[in-house]
């Protein structure tokens, strides 16, 4: 019984390990939202309401303003989960670690679930909007306008230092691709030796795989996303995964082997005071 519990740790260590690089790695939403990973089902807005600021002759006086506060929370309301019951004959029959597989498989399709979730959200939630020229970002001449505009309408704010996004799918990379070969010596360098197109004008770019952003039904959450994709700035809406991602391996009556299941709950919010600075962007 001991050496059990002792090889059961050190898979709970490798398992607990693997879960936390592989969902920090491939999740672009921790990169462009703030990410609350406290034990909380509802989390109060960040932001106030800006202040209106009187300019008036000398006088040393001053009538105090009424203002409104609006009640802007986020909601926990959805889990994510997937569950598989490992016989011990596939484990044992195998030539390779089965389990661990299975784990890192599991994982990886929690966090691309996750976040198709919170781009779709994004993306329904930004009321900053822009159409495309005609071929989107495939066509190389419009890559440069594109950006250009991405930009125009979050400069200005205090808020863009927190740095700027675009979010895109794989398909979208043609036409930057082409692009990029072209544009200065550097940049082009980067692009034709190293295939790099990781920032244009300043705006840092995340792709994703094509058929992330939908027209679906997920959860409680209906979104209508296709042929659009998602730009703005960093940080001003906020994803919940209270108590991080988990997984649990159980023992079933009637069955050799083991049942895994990994879960985690899901919250997305972009707050009130900032909807402007996240563009909803429609491919013509």
């Amino acid at each position: 019984m001991a050496n059990t519990i002792a090889s059961r740790v050190y898979r709970d260590k490798y398992r607990s390990a693997t879960l936390d690089t592989l969902l920090r790695g491939a999740m672009v939403s921790e990169s462009i939202t703030s990410v609350d990973r406290s034990n909380n089902l509802r989390i109060q807005s960040p932001y106030s309401s800006t202040p209106t600021v009187v300019v008036q002759a000398l006088a040393g006086t001053y009538t105090p303003a009424e203002f409104t506060t609006t009640d802007d929370v986020l909601t926990v309301t959805d889990e994510f989960i997937v569950g598989e019951h490992i016989h011990d004959f596939q484990e044992s029959l195998t030539q390779f670690d089965l389990f661990a597989a299975r784990t890192e498989q599991m994982a990886f399709n929690v966090a691309k679930k996750i976040d198709e979730f919170v781009l779709n959200n994004l993306c329904e939630d930004g009321t900053g909007t822009y159409t495309t020229p005609a071929g989107g970002f495939a066509t190389a001449a419009n890559v440069n306008e594109i950006f250009a505009n991405i930009n125009s309408q979050v400069d200005g704010f205090a808020d863009s230092y927190n740095g700027k996004f675009v979010v895109l799918e794989n398909t979208d990379m043609v036409g930057l691709y082409q692009a990029g070969a072209t544009n200065g010596f550097t940049f082009s360098d980067n692009v034709l030796n190293n295939g790099m197109v990781g920032q244009w004008m300043g705006v840092d770019i995340y792709v994703v795989r094509t058929g992330t952003f939908t027209d679906a039904t997920v959860g409680t959450i209906t979104w209508t996303n296709a042929g659009h994709r998602v730009a703005g700035v960093k940080n001003v809406a906020t994803t919940a995964l209270p108590g991080g991602i988990k997984t649990e391996e159980k023992m079933v009556s009637g069955k050799t082997g083991m049942e895994v299941a990994t879960y985690g709950y899901v919250g997305f919010k972009l707050w009130a005071p900032k909807v402007t600075l996240v563009i909803d962007i429609t491919l013509a």
